[in-house]
């Protein structure tokens, strides 16, 4: 096995080793350069090969794991770091980024929405029904600790019974015994009358010949009981060529679903083994070119709703919302309570790929800035057009007729870091750098030119495992929290005034309308009247207009 970081530079001459086809890297001289995230398997060298995405990478030069990566290269041949426990803990990443890679291509083909620009990054020579060497590698591991037990027990019962009711005069002629240090022979082949034949055993020497071979080439540290007889070096080889058309002369020896299951691997095996095929690859790959991709769809199934499905009464769908008119797309959005009241709005998230000490530039923060007004104007557009004056959905407010204000629509960016390479069960999402502020008038809280980002990262191996091994409800239960967590640090925010520079007033007569007409001027962009029907005023620390109105408000607190 060998392990790459997507973006780092390694020797020509390595990738050229380990390659058959310079797809996967780009050339600079004598130095090359990964371009893609994924999975690669040889036959012809015999290596499997993964490239793993630069979130890995702790700096320019070293990896999460501790090591540097050219080691993390040739981690097979590190005898000072092989039998560490790290080398289990990559593993296990690496059968999780496998899995990633093939629930990406499974949810990319069954999207009802699917860009081209999507699909295009997902290279692969695998057909859907097809076992990749790693899909049967792991097959075999998992069936051999699923049944070892009930495979060991029929295989030492089977040999129990041959020692019954021994020829002795046969066994002696036939057989050397092993001498005690008191001269005394013990017999441990038996020769007897009964002329039994054991129909498992060819197939279990097939079986425990492969999965030995998978443990001497990965080192996979599985031990086999030394009473099956195992096929090795150049004999294996051979078997390698010819095992398939030896399988399917005992194929209809098995009845048991157990044998049943352990032949189906070995034709398996075999079938991409054997040499007189005409078919058979050279090399399988599955590889993104652009892991960003992959990565937002990871974080999109954590953190989102299936929307883009969902339909109003008169058929309005939300694919408008995450699919934008002018050409840009959403990464994440969902809808939840607003922080003002229990009304609802639109939380509306970017996910940043970037290696895990890096935070996003300029162009991405105009870029989310341009989402979210664009969410904005799709429900303004909604509320004009239909004739009840309502929105996607009932509870949904974005402004408020009386006082023209808006609401303020929460914005997330979201980065995927490694803490801890052995951590794949906590999602570790906690604030990340500084809130981005956006605005046309400072002091207009209300104005739909105003906008806050906060910044998370989430673990990125936790990302990793859920997207292709969590239910539907342990992802449930993590939006739940999660989507209450980034409100309440939204309400934390507003509500520190040293933290966002505003202050919340609420007003205390009920005169509204001519409280709003009068003070148009001074409060546009500065008032809001929630569901509760509660008028809302946001002074900015450094606005001395509103003093003379504060008279009439009491402070108001976000719930």
């Amino acid at each position: 096995m060998k392990i790459l970081i997507e973006g780092e530079t390694y020797a020509l001459e390595l990738l050229k080793g380990i390659f058959d086809d310079p797809k996967f890297y780009h050339q600079e001289g004598q130095i090359a350069t990964i371009l893609s995230v994924g999975y690669y398997h040889s036959y012809e060298r015999g290596e499997l090969i993964y490239m793993l995405p630069k979130v890995f990478m702790a700096n320019s030069e070293a990896t999460v794991f501790g090591i540097h990566k050219d080691k993390l290269f040739d981690l097979e041949n590190s005898e000072t770091f092989k039998h560490k426990d790290e080398y289990n803990w990559i593993r296990q990443t690496s059968v999780y980024f496998y899995n990633s890679l093939l629930e990406f291509k499974r949810r990319n083909k069954l999207s009802t929405i699917v860009q081209s620009s999507l699909s295009a990054n997902l290279n692969t020579n695998l057909n859907d029904k097809e076992y990749s060497y790693l899909d049967l590698l792991l097959s075999f591991v998992n069936f051999y600790k699923k049944n070892k037990n009930y495979i060991l027990f029929q295989h030492i019962e089977f040999k129990s019974q041959q020692v019954r009711k021994p020829k002795w005069e046969k066994t002696i002629r036939k057989s050397i015994p092993l001498i005690t240090q008191d001269n005394q022979p013990i017999y441990n082949i038996y020769r007897n009358r009964r002329k039994a034949v054991n129909t498992e055993e060819e197939l279990l020497i097939y079986f425990f010949s492969i999965l030995n071979h998978f443990n001497i080439e990965h080192n996979l540290y599985i031990k086999i009981d030394k009473s099956y007889s195992l096929i090795k070096d150049s004999k294996f080889k051979l078997l390698q060529s010819n095992g398939l058309r030896k399988l399917r002369k005992i194929k209809y020896r098995y009845f048991n679903d157990t044998l049943k299951k352990m032949y189906h691997l070995c034709e398996i095996y075999f079938s991409q083994t054997d040499t007189s095929s005409t078919n058979k690859k050279r090399e399988e790959f599955i590889s993104v070119n652009n892991y960003n991709l992959v990565f937002e769809d990871m974080i999109d199934k954590l953190f989102s709703d299936p929307i883009i499905d969902k339909q109003t009464a008169d058929g309005t769908t939300l694919k408008h919302l995450k699919y934008n008119d002018d050409g840009k797309i959403i990464d994440h959005i969902f809808d939840y309570q607003s922080l003002l009241d229990t009304s609802d709005i639109f939380y509306i998230g970017d996910s940043k790929y970037y290696k895990s000490d890096n935070t996003a530039g300029k162009v991405s923060k105009y870029k989310q800035f341009t989402y979210a007004k664009n969410v904005i104007q799709y429900n303004i557009d909604l509320l004009n057009e239909t004739p009840e004056s309502k929105y996607y959905k009932p509870n949904i407010r974005y402004r408020d007729k009386l006082t023209e204000g808006y609401n303020i629509t929460p914005n997330f960016f979201i980065y995927g870091y490694i803490n801890d390479y052995k951590n794949f069960d906590d999602n570790e999402l906690e604030e990340k750098g500084k809130i981005v502020k956006s605005f046309h008038f400072e002091n207009r809280l209300f104005d739909r030119d105003t906008l806050f980002v906060h910044q998370y990262k989430i673990n990125f191996l936790y990302v990793l495992k859920s997207y292709s091994q969590f239910g539907i409800q342990t992802i449930e239960k993590f939006r739940g929290e999660t989507k209450g967590k980034f409100r309440s640090n939204f309400v934390d925010f507003f509500s520190n005034q040293s933290k966002s520079n505003f202050q919340l007033y609420e007003y205390q007569k009920m005169d509204f309308d001519s409280f709003i007409e009068d003070n148009f001027r001074l409060v546009n962009g500065k008032c809001f009247l929630t569901k509760e029907n509660k008028l809302i005023l946001a002074r900015h620390s450094g606005d001395e207009t509103l003093n003379s109105l504060l008279t009439e408000f009491k402070e108001y607190e976000i719930r």
